[in-house]
């Protein structure tokens, strides 16, 4: 089982305030960091990139569903279940583990990717032959308060894998072929040099705009430059990001779901022990089935309609027969 988490008030109220003061520091620093050349926060001049196609042929229509308390057991469950984390990651592969990392957060309060998962997961491609797990995201906070504080680094690195931090220089411009929003847009670029597998993982939240923050609202992480622009059409960027990035496997985690005052959360009073992880290769189908955690459905998240309707995936993920399991 997992260990049990334990957060004394004493405790948390120091962390909060060393937390505070550094997002207070960084808050400064970060116009300059995230847009140094103008709206988008790119250089104009720099020649545009895009991401790679990560999916596995053939691997295109899987879901497993996996009751449980252990979020390393369930997710070991769930990959076995998918054919064992080899049917995805192969010797010499070279992978990023795009975690949900948005807030200077412990993990007992699940607006970030929990650690377990994390250190389960990279552990678990270098069992199968990778050669570098890289893991990473852009956060709303100041990066190191955020990875420190939600145990994502510390996790990362005790299973081998790397975190790397958002720079300037590694954000270079991306646009979506047909795409309305994402053109000319600093993307998060620097660390798929190389790579060839990316796996997201992301926890199920409550969000006050976009209704539910699970793997297609993750890869918002992706994006620099004053992104809160985006906002204001938070269905159609959440589709346009699901259409950008073409994952080898998404995770949900919903073994605690924040059902109120998301994504930031901040109480314990926000969660509910639903027991659940996700994984698949249809992202659309994996956010679907997480709305039910949320006691919602696709009806309710015009984003996950949105993606449907642009190829991304499918809505009626019962229709990909989702496997069914129980950690004992």
């Amino acid at each position: 089982m997992e260990k049990k988490e334990t957060l004394h008030r004493r405790d948390f109220l120091v962390r909060s305030l060393k937390v505070g003061a550094a997002v207070g520091v960084t808050g400064l620093l970060g116009w300059k960091f995230y847009d140094p050349a103008g709206p988008s926060g790119v250089q104009q001049q720099a020649e545009e990139v895009s991401l790679p196609d990560f999916a596995i042929p053939g691997m295109e229509h899987k879901l497993v569903v996996v009751r449980g308390e252990d979020r390393a057991a369930t997710l070991e469950l769930a990959l076995l279940a998918l054919g064992g984390i080899e049917a995805f990651i192969k010797g010499g592969d070279r992978v990023i583990v795009k975690v949900n990392a948005a807030f200077a957060s412990p993990p007992i309060l699940s607006a970030t990717t929990h650690p377990a998962i994390v250190e389960q997961l990279v552990h678990l491609c270098f069992k199968a032959g990778a050669a570098d797990v890289i893991v990473t995201d852009n956060p709303i906070n100041d990066p190191q308060s955020c990875f420190m504080l939600s145990g994502i680094e510390e996790a990362a690195r005790r299973a081998g894998g790397r975190v790397i931090y958002p720079r300037s220089d590694l954000f270079l411009p991306t646009t979506l072929p047909g795409g309305r929003l994402i053109r000319s847009w600093p993307l998060l670029y620097g660390p798929f040099h190389g790579v060839n597998k990316l796996i997201g993982v992301a926890p199920v939240k409550d969000h006050h705009r976009s209704g539910a923050s699970m793997i297609m609202k993750n890869w918002y992480g992706l994006l620099g430059g004053r992104r809160n622009v985006f906002h204001q059409d938070v269905h159609t960027i959440i589709t346009e990001l699901a259409m950008m990035v073409k994952p080898t496997l998404a995770i949900l985690d919903g073994t605690m779901t924040m059902m109120t005052n998301g994504p930031t959360g901040g109480s314990l009073a926000d969660l509910k022990a639903t027991h659940t992880l996700i994984a698949g290769t249809d992202q659309v189908s994996v956010d679907a089935c997480g709305a039910t955690l949320l006691d919602k459905t696709a009806l309710d998240l015009p984003f996950i309609l949105k993606a449907e309707s642009a190829g991304v995936g499918t809505s009626r993920y019962e229709s990909l027969k989702p496997i069914h399991l129980k950690v004992s």
